[in-house]
């Protein structure tokens, strides 16, 4: 029987202390009863003998000190689970938002998990399809990996998070994928894309959806990529399945952290973050991965925006180190039109070399991944070093680089948000261009593989 308080001190903003508590722990849900009636939630931030110190979910407006009542549950925040969550969107606190009935659930899980046993933790080795050339053929997407996307404010990352929602899928796999996709402090519009999209390409079926807004409280906002890492954890590990977990936006997510942090007068860290804010990331970002003898498994794509596109700021600094690579969108080749705008030569999959190569993908995967990012990097050199100098100052070999980095921007990395390429479509991309140099210089491919799949029409024609 939870006990009630009528103990209220006081009313800050979203906290509130309440006195006179008793067996009160850290991060227990709490009931707020107005002289109303009305109900509000919150959750226990702190406590310090017979003192707790809660957070309200919603606005304290309202909220009369003496006439209200505090009613503690003894347990934390938890999700309602079951198969039937497939194919419904909810809203930042686990709650139906789409119109349908409430889940009647097969388990109520603890939205904080439990951290995967290290020793436990099985190797990510399997390729996963995304369809986008950039990410399958250069910084491949393993089965189990924590995979981040760099962006920057107005860079199409929600389209690219729609497009790998889509067209994932685990190749040469028995297994069901599923999609869990959240979106963290949203606009309206932006919410309105992802559920229209979801559901305009039949993606919605294999999805489950989470949706908060900017205007949602911000310990919402901090309990909602929890929520969508805890129903992942039920359908890989309950019922088999592949999950893919996409993520945006991380940066808001770690604001209302800093929101929270600066309302409890901690002492700031970096640029004004909480001093725990790596931990944090890592209690989210560690759920994600593959446990021996189990079937399913969870990968991770999170989103972030890098503030003022800087990769040194606190959030993408230490995404960097708790993950396997970082996917980075460039703001320069948005403005020249390639979509999606995929900067190849920063961006790094740590995990590829594990995912590709014969049985896999193809058997010459490796040697034209290494090709492509060696030809691309002297063809980016070769036009730098045109625009300073002139187009005479570059030898003959040199503007040819030249014009195969521009090739393979438009034809290999653009290819809009509705083009879904197979790997071996990638690869045939891929061999075109490196067609267009002489066979000599490429010199990171095993010349069995320059005799099958180099194509020397492709080379007269350059000629």
């Amino acid at each position: 029987m939870a006990r009630e308080y009528r103990t209220i001190e006081e009313v800050t903003g979203p906290l509130m202390l309440v006195r006179g508590v008793e067996n009160v722990k850290y991060d227990e849900l709490g009931e707020i009863e107005l002289a109303d009636g009305q109900i509000r939630n919150c959750k226990v931030l702190e406590v310090e003998g017979t003192d707790a110190l809660v957070q309200l979910f919603e606005s304290s407006i309202g909220l009369n000190v003496e006439q209200s009542t505090v009613r503690f549950l003894g347990r934390g925040l938890e999700l309602a689970v079951s198969p039937d969550m497939l194919g419904r969107v909810f809203d930042g606190m686990g709650r139906p938002n789409d119109g349908g009935l409430d889940i009647i659930p097969d388990a109520m899980c603890d939205v904080n998990g439990l951290p995967i046993n290290p020793a436990a933790r099985d190797y990510p080795n399997e390729f996963i399809q995304t369809g986008v050339s950039a990410i399958d053929g250069l910084n491949t997407l393993v089965r189990g990996q924590k995979l981040p996307i760099f962006s920057g404010a107005g860079l199409p990352h929600a389209q690219l998070a729609a497009q790998i929602a889509r067209q994932a899928e685990v190749l040469n796999s028995e297994e069901q994928f599923a999609v869990v996709f959240a979106a963290i402090g949203i606009t309206f519009e932006e919410a309105d894309f992802f559920i229209s999209d979801f559901r305009r390409t039949g993606a919605i079926d294999r999805a489950v959806m989470f949706i908060n807004l900017a205007d949602d409280p911000a310990i919402e906002r901090i309990s909602t990529p929890r929520m969508a890492l805890t129903a992942a954890e039920y359908l890989a590990f309950e019922l088999d399945m592949h999950v893919l977990v996409l993520m945006t936006d991380i940066t808001y997510y770690a604001e209302a952290l800093r929101e929270v942090s600066a309302a409890r007068k901690e002492v700031p860290g970096r640029r004004g973050y909480p001093g725990y804010l790596y931990t944090d990331l890592a209690s989210i970002y560690e759920r994600a991965g593959r446990i021996k003898e189990k079937r399913g498994s969870i990968t991770f794509v999170p989103i972030l925006t890098m503030p003022d596109d800087d990769k040194t700021h606190p959030i993408p600094d230490l995404t960097g180190y708790i993950t396997e690579g970082q996917v980075i969108l460039s703001r320069d080749l948005y403005r020249r039109g390639i979509q999606p705008p995929i900067d190849v030569l920063p961006s790094l999959s740590r995990l590829k070399d594990k995912g590709i190569g014969a049985g896999k993908t193809r058997k010459d995967h490796a040697d034209t991944m290494n090709q492509l990012f060696a030809a691309y990097s002297r063809g980016k050199e070769a036009r730098d070093l045109q625009i300073i100098l002139g187009e005479e100052a570059l030898s003959e070999i040199d503007l040819e680089y030249s014009k195969f980095s521009v090739a393979f921007e438009e034809q290999y990395v653009s290819q809009g948000f509705d083009t879904d390429r197979s790997i071996e479509e990638t690869l045939a991309i891929g061999w075109e261009l490196l067609s267009m140099l002489p066979a000599n210089e490429l010199k990171r491919v095993r010349q069995e593989y320059i005799d099958e799949f180099y194509i020397w029409e492709e080379a007269e024609a350059c000629e």
